[in-house]
């Protein structure tokens, strides 16, 4: 995750989260016989993102992201002849169940077509099936947990499972040389998850575990002082941390006991600008793993016309997929609801073997002349396959600056493991 400045996110976040829901367009113009048949046929995407709990720093840039396909899909004729509808709701994080509720709710009484989110694997955990029994489809771009393979019939996700990322991440280490690993990981469906895939991989490489196997810590953990204790009495050669807004208070303990916060490893949910959490060069050198395609500066620049102080780029190409994904399941189907919408998402990613194309405008153009297509678009991930992944996906690996910043230095492209 690219953190953005954190003075900014948080100005950001609290703003954005001062209305759980967000509005973000009128209704399509509609060009059906009646206004009732032009609702029925206007595309409303759902998104849910946590503007405020741990995770807050991902939502704001991920909301402007269905912004901005909101308006290519309308610059490029809407969906079904009608400009688009999105709206948007506060999740918050797992620790805040009802909250997790009451953004579904909030989101499914608008009749979406789709839902877009949450990105969080544990969020996920407690909202999909408000969603699926609704006969909506859910699209997560960023939910990596391998339980979620197969979920359920209308679970989709554009993020690759943690199959790929823990072999990334497991090979990263021990190509590098490292062989005595401590992990420190929080009890959380994504962490849980990402470790065993990690440890897999590690074991093949001859890393020997010295710490974190087996222990974990509490999300809700802000005092570090002991855990850093254990971690340094294992005399380890590098430290993988799992955690999110935890690696902090995690990371300063750490350094205080000694250990060398140069040889750190770190995943997505921590891979993030930490320019302002930490002092300059602490993390010089360490390095992790982003699942998903790095956006490129003209991505970037376009995000920049909707939010122009953006400074995170996670699962942003992955969330404006899903939202194209699904506009061109519509036009497929020749309706907006979400049976329809679920029905066409795989054909529309690749599985019929049409042409590839990248842009909605284009792919609709395809569609319009009789042919098949294969949405390519930001992320470049495979077509769905069976338990509803991209059969193919991008990791990519990064290293802190003297500023505390990931550079994008190498993308690794692998396959998705089906169950």
């Amino acid at each position: 995750m690219n953190k953005p400045n954190r003075k900014t996110w948080r100005t950001t976040a609290t703003a954005m989260a001062a209305t759980a829901v967000l509005t973000l367009s009128g209704c399509g113009t509609g060009t059906a016989d009646s206004s009732a048949n032009a609702a029925e046929d206007t595309f409303v995407a759902g998104g849910l993102f946590p503007l405020t709990g741990t995770a807050a720093y991902l939502g704001p840039s991920n909301v402007s992201t269905m912004k901005l396909a909101e308006q290519d899909i309308d610059e490029a004729g809407g969906v079904l002849g009608n400009k688009i509808s999105t709206i948007t709701a506060d999740t918050s994080d797992a620790e805040h169940a009802d909250q997790n509720a009451t953004a579904v709710q909030s989101v499914l009484s608008k009749n979406p077509s789709v839902v877009i989110g949450p990105p969080l694997s544990s969020v996920v955990k407690n909202t999909y099936k408000q969603v699926t029994t609704s006969k909506i489809p859910m699209i997560s771009p960023g939910a990596t947990s391998t339980a979620f393979s197969g979920l359920d019939d209308y679970f989709f996700r554009t993020i690759p499972p943690d199959t790929v990322q823990g072999v990334v991440m497991g090979d990263l280490i021990a190509q590098d040389g490292i062989r005595n690993l401590a992990i420190a990981v929080f009890n959380d469906e994504y962490g849980i998850s990402l470790r065993a895939e990690v440890l897999t991989t590690l074991k093949e490489g001859g890393v020997n575990v010295v710490y974190g196997e087996t222990e974990t810590f509490d999300p809700a953990e802000n005092n570090f002082s002991s855990i850093a204790t254990n971690i340094k009495a294992t005399n380890p050669d590098a430290v993988l941390v799992i955690a999110a807004d935890q690696t902090i208070p995690l990371v300063k303990e750490l350094a205080a006991k000694g250990i060398d916060t140069h040889k750190l490893y770190m995943p997505d949910s921590n891979m993030v600008d930490h320019s302002e959490d930490f002092t300059s060069g602490l993390l010089k050198g360490s390095k992790g793993t982003i699942p998903g395609a790095h956006p490129t500066s003209e991505f970037q620049n376009a995000l920049k016309t909707i939010a122009p102080d953006t400074t995170i780029y996670t699962y942003n190409t992955e969330t404006y997929d899903a939202m194209v994904l699904a506009a061109l399941a519509a036009e497929k189907g020749g309706a907006a609801d979400g049976e329809t919408v679920q029905k066409n998402l795989m054909a529309v990613s690749g599985t019929a073997k049409g042409e590839k194309c990248e842009s909605y405008e284009d792919c609709v153009a395809l569609m319009k002349s009789g042919k098949e297509i294969q949405y390519v678009g930001k992320t470049s991930i495979g077509v769905f396959n069976n338990a509803h992944d991209p059969s193919t996906a991008s990791i990519g690996i990064y290293e802190y600056d003297d500023s505390n910043v990931p550079v994008f230095l190498d993308s690794q492209e692998g396959a998705v493991p089906q169950n």
